[in-house]
């Protein structure tokens, strides 16, 4: 039964609670349907969409770390197309809020992605990936500088008429910059963090971890870093911010939002536990008893 104190809302989107899913860690939201009803989430946000279809990266791309883990999958996927006949039909009714999250190598791919996504019904927002630090061209490249973010944010908002989530990285020196850049070229909201640029090495081998030698660092390692991003942001832009970084449980949805999200994604905690979701939306109710709280959003940006 649906917790009406957890809804809240990230500008035209209405959520059930602030409970999203992180792109890259729920595939599609059909291999998670073993362990939670997905119309019980606030929303999920499917894997990366590019152009084309893309092989990613070669093996080994994943490396567990001290409390975190580092990936470089590189956006493997099977393109826009493929995503629109064969994936969209089988999820478009799985929950009011799927998210499709776009990515590319040049301004006209992202524009490409985000036009076929826009005619998609069941589809109300695109979150627009500009900060992925695990591919050759694009990405990241996009994301640290507040000119080329800018250009590439009001280039899909021409052809993008739906909630526009802008991603934004950490590796920057100022992301206020990058995050106000973006919310002036047309972003209805922003997600942050993606990934820390990082590194592990195999001491017995002498050799990095992942055949691309750096890759991008999530898990409970990276909430702080998150969190000061997301406090920074929200206090310096007038559009809704949703938190991502190292939530593992009900309390880290909570700090999230003191700083001044308004939802926040899950995400390698999905690859621990499948189940954790469901169990956060649960602590998230039995937080709002004990605190007597009669809607979950009094608490963004209290501090």
């Amino acid at each position: 039964m649906e917790d009406i104190r957890l809804n809240t809302t990230v500008g035209s989107l209405r959520l059930k609670n602030p409970v999203l899913t992180a792109s890259g860690t729920f595939g599609f939201g059909t291999e998670y349907e073993d362990f939670l009803d997905l119309n019980t989430l606030g929303g999920f946000i499917v894997k990366g969409t590019t152009a084309e279809k893309r092989e990613g990266n070669p093996y080994p791309r994943l490396a567990e770390t001290p409390s975190g883990m580092i990936n470089a999958v590189g956006l493997q996927n099977k393109g826009v197309e493929y995503f629109c006949r064969n994936i969209y039909p089988q999820i478009k009714d799985k929950n009011e809020n799927i998210i499709v999250n776009v990515s590319g190598s040049s301004i006209e791919d992202y524009c490409k992605v985000a036009s076929m996504i826009n005619d998609l019904e069941g589809i109300p927002a695109i979150e627009l990936n500009i900060s992925c630090p695990n591919v050759k061209k694009g990405g990241m490249g996009f994301g640290v500088n507040k000119d080329m973010a800018a250009e590439v944010v009001k280039e899909v908002r021409s052809v993008y008429k739906k909630h526009l989530i802008v991603k934004l990285t950490p590796n920057v020196t100022d992301i206020v910059e990058i995050a106000r850049a973006c919310e002036k070229a047309g972003a209805d909201s922003l997600s942050l963090i993606n990934t820390l640029l990082a590194m592990a090495v195999d001491a017995e081998k002498q050799k990095p971890l992942i055949s691309t030698v750096t890759g991008g660092l999530s898990g409970p390692c990276v909430k702080p870093v998150a969190l000061r991003c997301v406090w920074q942001v929200s206090h310096n832009v007038d559009i809704p911010v949703i938190g991502i970084g190292g939530i593992m449980n009900a309390t880290d949805v909570v700090e999230f939002m003191l700083v001044g999200a308004s939802a926040v994604e899950v995400g390698t905690a999905n690859f621990v536990n499948p189940s954790v979701c469901r169990e956060i939306i649960e602590g998230l109710s039995d937080y709002c008893d004990r605190h007597r709280l009669n809607s979950i959003t009094e608490l963004i940006g209290k501090i």
